[in-house]
């Protein structure tokens, strides 16, 4: 399927939710509402889920549509990085991170996120990167996404398992595993930040 069905979609469903937002007049809503009815059968095409899993996601994001918040932490001991296993995505490998939660600052979900999913308490020293999700090649979704990848320093902690992470391991470059959350991280996502690592002089990378 030609990738830009998604974008397509994405900005159809922003464009009807925005509407609805801001619509009076009870035709203009009727409008809105269907077309946001085509930008659902759309996503559910392009993600393949169904129509209904669709519009339920969606229905618990109301108001004006603004693209979400992924954080990632970027730990580092020895030359080898922090990764973590979601237990969400068949116990595959990702570095920690999550949704951005209201009420804390980026960097305070960044350190929460680590030390939940991994045990390990960091700071939040630079933003290595702010990617648009949809340029980097992860697998399709339907919600549009800005992840904020965040250089961690190691400050102590032991490796834990949690309710959303099955294995806690740091592995160096060459040892990078093949079974990756595709979702959440990409394999040259991966090697950009270990060449953040090597050049610590670069400014962040961006969209």
């Amino acid at each position: 399927m030609d990738p830009r069905v998604l974008d397509w979609a994405m900005h159809l469903n922003a464009l009807a939710q925005n509407g609805l937002v801001f619509a009076a007049n009870p035709y203009d809503v009727e409008r809105y509402r269907a077309i946001q009815r085509i930008a659902h059968e759309m996503l559910a095409v392009a993600v393949n889920m169904t129509v209904e899993q669709v519009s339920a996601l969606f229905r618990y994001e109301p108001g004006y549509v603004t693209p979400k918040i992924d954080v990632r932490g970027v730990v580092f001991r020895n030359d080898a990085m922090l990764f973590v296993r979601e237990r969400a995505d068949q116990n595959r490998w990702t570095l920690p991170g999550g949704w951005a939660d209201v009420g804390d600052t980026p960097s305070q979900n960044v350190e929460r996120e680590v030390f939940e999913e991994s045990g390990y308490r960091t700071r939040a020293v630079k933003v290595l990167a702010i990617y648009d999700r949809r340029k980097h090649g992860h697998v399709p979704g339907p919600f549009h996404i800005y992840k904020i990848f965040f250089r961690c320093e190691l400050l102590g902690g032991d490796a834990t398992e949690s309710t959303e992470t099955s294995e806690v391991a740091f592995f160096r470059e060459s040892e990078i595993p093949s079974d990756l959350s595709l979702g959440r991280v990409t394999p040259s996502q991966i090697a950009r930040m270990f060449e953040h690592y090597r050049h610590p002089e670069w400014p962040t990378d961006f969209d």
